[in-house]
C-alpha cells in the first residue's frame, strides 16, 4: 500500500467516542460501495433503508454508472446514454431508500464479452484506493458496506472492488468499520452468498421490503434482467429478504463482532448464524 494516499486530502475524522473492539460505538455515517448502480438495493438495500429509518446517514457510492449494463425491454436509451440513465436510476432508488447522498467515483463499467464474460472496470489499484479514502472522508463514514471476496457470483468489479475498500480503510488506519454484504448464511439457498465470507451477522429485511422494492423498481433498466433470473416471481417476491453481513475490518478473532453496526443490527432482530449448516 502507498502511504502517500493520505496526502491527497486531510481525513476529516469524527469527534472521539468511546471504543468497542477498537472501534466507535455510534454509528453516524454509513458508506455502501457498490460495482454498479443496483448492487446497494439487490444486495442490502433493506439493511440501508433501515439505518435511514433511524437517523444514520446513508450514502450510496457507485464505483462506475453502469455504462455496460442492459439498456431495458422495451430500450429505455440508446446504448450511449446508459450510464447517464443508470446514475439517475441509483439516484431515485437512494431516494426510496432514504440516502443522505448519492454519487460515483467515475469508473467506466466495460459491456460483457463473448458468452457473457464480465470484466472489471480498468482502473490503477492505488488510485482507485485513494478515491475510496476521499468517499470515506466526505461521508465522514463509520462503516462501509461493499461487495464480498467472492464477488457475489464471481464478478470481476466486485472482487476488484472489495480489495481496494479493504486496501483503504486498512491504510486510514482510523476506526472505520468494513463489512461485506452476501455473507453466506448456513441453511439458506442463495447463489449470490459469498462462500468465503462466513455471515457474522444476518437479518431478516422484511419490515423494510417497501423501501427495498420500491428502489428495485427505481432502476428500471435492469428490471427484466433480474425477472428473467426468476421466473415466474413479481419483483418484489424475487428480492431478498435475508441480508447479511461479514465484517473484515478490524477482523473479527472470535467469531462475533461487538460494535455499534452488530449492535444496530442486533436490535433489529438480526441473528449470529452457525459458522457451518
Amino acid at each position: 500500500m502507498q502511504a502517500d494516499w493520505l496526502s491527497f486530502f486531510e481525513y476529516n475524522a469524527s469527534e472521539e467516542n468511546p471504543e468497542e473492539d477498537g472501534v466507535s460505538t455510534v454509528i453516524r455515517s454509513v458508506l455502501a460501495l457498490g460495482a454498479h448502480p443496483d448492487d446497494e438495493t439487490i444486495l442490502a438495500g433493506g439493511t440501508l433503508a433501515l439505518l435511514s429509518s433511524q437517523g444514520t446517514a446513508v450514502h450510496l457510492r457507485s464505483a462506475t454508472r453502469g455504462e455496460g449494463g442492459e439498456v431495458g425491454d422495451p430500450p429505455l436509451c440508446a446504448r450511449p446514454d446508459v450510464g447517464r440513465l443508470r446514475e439517475h436510476e441509483l439516484r431515485e432508488a437512494g431516494r426510496a431508500l432514504g440516502a443522505a447522498s448519492v454519487g460515483v467515483l467515475g469508473y467506466v463499467d466495460p459491456l460483457a464479452g463473448e458468452d457473457d464474460v464480465l470484466y472489471p472496470f480498468e482502473a490503477d489499484f492505488d488510485e482507485l484506493a485513494g478515491r475510496i479514502l476521499a468517499a470515506i472522508s466526505e461521508t465522514r463514514a463509520d462503516v462501509v458496506l461493499t461487495h464480498g471476496r467472492d464477488g457475489e457470483y464471481g464478478h470481476p468489479a466486485h472482487r476488484l472492488l472489495h480489495r481496494a475498500v479493504q486496501a483503504a480503510v486498512e491504510a486510514l488506519g482510523e476506526p472505520v468499520l468494513m463489512y461485506s454484504w452476501a455473507a453466506r448464511v448456513p441453511g439458506i439457498a442463495d447463489h449470490l452468498w459469498n462462500e468465503s465470507d462466513p455471515a457474522h451477522l444476518a437479518l431478516d429485511v422484511r419490515p423494510w421490503l417497501d423501501s427495498k422494492a420500491q428502489a428495485a423498481l427505481a432502476h428500471r433498466s435492469q428490471n427484466q434482467l433480474f425477472l428473467r433470473r426468476h421466473p415466474g416471481k413479481t419483483l418484489r417476491e424475487a428480492l431478498r429478504t435475508v441480508e447479511a453481513f461479514h465484517r473484515h475490518f478490524p477482523r473479527c478473532e472470535n467469531g462475533s463482532p461487538h460494535d455499534a453496526f452488530a449492535d444496530l443490527l442486533r436490535a433489529a432482530g438480526a441473528w449470529e448464524p452457525p459458522p457451518r449448516g
